[in-house]
């Protein structure tokens, strides 16, 4: 039983050959047209570029990071005192230490009261005229800065030597009146010294001088990280 030719052509006609072939090649075309646009974005792809454009960016930044300059910045503050605060808080300093030294003065006097004893009354009376008539006025001057530095300027040195004259009465074998009420005044003499110096140091007024440091090396380098 063998086939012929013309017995094949009337089994499977001609036209209908083409027919099937016709769909075959419509259904593959369709198929890779249906493929094409989700492998052009699928989450491979996009992943693989946004890796890309990462590592441009951190090696970008790393080269740019890495041969930037280093500059240290340095700011200064300037303080500008207030001369009226200044010259409220020197005059009260000051007339209150003229108070309190002719005080203690006239408190030991009156502790043994004698022509003799009188003396404890001439360096608390010589100190409270001098910061009174003479340093007062300047220290309240809140116009003149150079005033306010001399007037504190005074009144600390009137602090000093009304500080050495209740050490000479302490020292003094000998005493009238009761040695504590000396050593009250040596104190306040201290608080006034430092007072005035502290006011002449922090506004400014006198600038002590500075020593200058040496910079130490750096173990680490300034571009170690």
């Amino acid at each position: 039983n063998r086939y012929t030719p013309s017995d094949q052509k009337q089994i499977f006609p001609q036209s209908q050959i083409e027919i099937e072939i016709m769909k075959l090649t419509t259904i593959l075309t369709s198929f890779a047209l249906m493929l094409s646009p989700s492998m052009a974005f699928s989450p491979s792809s996009t992943t693989k570029i946004a890796s890309i454009t990462n590592k441009d960016v951190s090696s970008t930044f790393s080269q740019q990071t890495a041969f930037a300059p280093v500059t240290k910045s340095k700011t200064s503050l300037e303080v500008t005192p207030d001369l009226e605060v200044v010259a409220l808080v020197a005059g009260q300093e000051n007339y209150g230490f003229a108070i309190v030294a002719m005080g203690e003065a006239i408190w030991s006097f009156l502790e043994a009261p004698s022509l003799s004893h009188a003396k404890v009354l001439v360096p608390a009376t010589i100190a409270a005229i001098i910061l009174v008539a003479v340093s007062g006025p300047m220290v309240t001057n809140a116009s003149d800065a150079a005033s306010i530095k001399l007037g504190l300027e005074i009144a600390t040195g009137v602090s000093v030597g009304l500080g050495a004259s209740y050490v000479a009465r302490l020292l003094s074998p000998y005493s009238p009146s009761a040695k504590e009420i000396a050593f009250g005044g040596l104190l306040v003499a201290v608080a006034g010294f430092f007072s005035f110096s502290q006011n002449l140091i922090v506004d400014e007024f006198v600038t002590l001088p500075t020593v200058p440091i040496p910079e130490l090396p750096s173990i680490f380098p300034l571009n170690a990280f």
